[in-house]
């Protein structure tokens, strides 16, 4: 898919950034060299992802990324499933459980809690919300009140940059290959 909207040069978008009080981390990713052509809803958008990833975020480190690896999987969101295996990567999850989102309930390596949130993953991206029964098994697993409330944000977050990513056929950073570690792409 060819670009559809021009992304701003690092030196732009960094500029945009500081104006617009983004961490300033986010100006030189692709998806913020675009979306901060628009500043206001940039902020708002990074102001998210800040919190799920950095600053108030309490749902645990591994659940979070492999519901992002499996929104990018189902969605094929490239860009997602590429920047995501980096991070989860970077968190010490062996690369059998990442590859395992792709096919989770013949998966052997996954715990119940990974289960657990991957059914609520499949469940808001089919049908918008996650079942009682779905609700109840995580609930067995995110103890807090905040967790499960983090739970589904996160779920819609990373559902909103598949979207954001693949309709403004976002490219991935320069010198950044996809991911196929075995030749299957989402």
């Amino acid at each position: 898919m060819s670009e559809r909207i021009p992304m701003l040069s690092v030196d732009e978008s960094k500029a945009r950034a500081a104006a617009a009080g983004l961490n300033p981390q986010f100006a030189p990713l692709s998806v913020f060299r675009i979306l901060l052509k628009h500043p206001q809803l940039a902020k708002e958008v990074a102001g998210t992802l800040g919190t799920l990833l950095f600053t108030g975020n309490v749902l645990d480190a591994r659940l979070r990324e492999l519901l992002i690896m499996r929104i990018g999987w189902v969605t094929g969101s490239v860009y997602e499933w590429t920047q995501h295996w980096r991070v989860a990567r970077g968190l010490d999850i062996p690369e059998a459980d990442i590859l395992a989102v792709r096919d989770w309930r013949n998966a052997k390596t996954l715990s119940a809690a990974d289960r657990a949130v991957l059914a609520a993953t499949d469940e808001t991206l089919e049908r918008g919300a996650i079942s009682d029964a779905t609700w109840a098994d995580c609930c067995k697993h995110l103890a807090t009140d905040e967790e499960r409330i983090e739970l589904v944000v996160a779920i819609g977050n990373w559902s909103l940059f598949s979207q954001l990513l693949k309709s403004l056929a976002v490219p991935l950073e320069e010198g950044i290959a996809p991911w196929p570690p075995d030749g299957r792409v989402p």
